[in-house]
């Protein structure tokens, strides 16, 4: 799940920013900072980034694990990760 970060400014707006993280056994391998939260489509953004620093399987820095969030469901995401 993303982490979320609020800031403030003098005239009270506030700002949301999501922060994405990729982790591997060796530390983070792409992260990405939005404004706001993570749509479906800035999480295939996300991926297309991540799969860019990833291996075929079986090598190092070849699996992705999800959780079971809705815009991990989508099947866009799946066709994208399985093509590579």
């Amino acid at each position: 799940m993303p982490g979320h970060c609020l800031g403030s400014v003098p005239s009270g707006s506030v700002f949301l920013y999501s922060l994405l993280p990729a982790l591997s056994i060796d530390g983070i391998i792409h992260a990405s900072l939005v404004e706001g939260s993570f749509t479906t489509a800035r999480f295939r953004d996300f991926i297309e980034g991540l799969l860019d620093r990833m291996q075929p399987f079986p090598a190092l820095c070849s699996v992705i694990i999800m959780d079971n969030a809705r815009i991990h469901k989508d099947p866009s995401i799946q066709q994208l990760i399985e093509e590579r």
